[in-house]
């Protein structure tokens, strides 16, 4: 299409003023119509970043791969103010650290895949997607026997393959929409500081289990989310049950 209005520009001297509005515009239109296959940019698939809800609610999510140093840890202080969180493991993780799986499973947090071995996900074949999801799904159900039922995608990174061949597995892609930054070794009180300064209705918040200042961060960080009045519960409790839409910032609202 750029190439087709650069050909109408250079040759605007013998269209005349009143068709050259008109091409530009019949170009300007056929872009942006939702109506026009093959012309019009397809809607991007998006996992789910927040939900909109009716009440101060959020979910703290904690992603596993690497270290299991703090797991415990976190378990305790989340148990110790009645909090139930999402961890997002990965498989090769589940496999060296089985009591801390059945650990968490054990303590009621919620349990979901973070691919079997840590891929960039948009790298894959849908064979290979559905081979990630669902073998560290299977390791983690043997464990728990629970079933697992959101996704996480390393990195943060995806398609619109990914998103869709996960939803298609019946498992919902998750992503979040305040990032700690606790990989970056911040400190405690910057940890809080970024989390309590971007968060909102409906947020999802990523944490790492082995990052260094998340356990000294998190009881300051649900103390403050308790007493703002936010009901702090698992993904699955956050999501919206019945119909609903994904905007283009990711965020799951009820359809109208």
């Amino acid at each position: 299409m750029s190439k087709l209005k650069s050909v109408l520009m250079k040759h605007r001297r013998y269209l005349g003023p009143a068709a050259l509005v008109l091409a530009v515009a019949a170009i300007f239109w056929v872009v942006n119509s939702p109506d026009i296959v093959g012309v019009s940019a397809a809607s991007k698939e998006l996992p789910i970043y927040s939900v909109q809800r009716d009440n101060k609610a959020v979910s703290l999510t904690f992603d596993a791969a690497w270290g299991n140093e703090d797991t415990q840890t976190l378990i305790d202080t989340l148990t110790k103010y009645g909090v139930k969180a999402t961890f997002f493991l990965v498989g090769q993780w589940a496999d060296k650290y089985p009591e801390s799986v059945k650990a968490l499973a054990d303590a009621g947090m919620e349990i979901g895949s973070h691919s079997d071995t840590h891929p960039h996900m948009a790298k894959l074949s849908e064979k290979q997607i559905i081979d990630e999801v669902s073998l560290c799904s299977g390791k983690i159900e043997a464990i728990t026997g629970g079933k697992v039922e959101l996704f996480r995608c390393p990195y943060g990174e995806y398609n619109d393959q990914v998103i869709t061949t996960v939803r298609n597995m019946g498992i919902q892609p998750i992503q979040w929409d305040v990032d700690s930054l606790d990989w970056k070794d911040l400190s405690a009180d910057d940890i809080y500081k970024r989390v309590t300064s971007r968060v909102t209705d409906g947020s999802i918040i990523l944490f790492h289990n082995a990052a260094k200042h998340t356990p000294e961060a998190l009881g300051g960080i649900i103390e403050y989310l308790l007493k703002e009045g936010y009901d702090i519960v698992p993904v699955s409790e956050l999501l919206l049950t019945g119909e609903y839409d994904i905007d283009n910032t990711g965020r799951m609202t009820p359809r109208a």
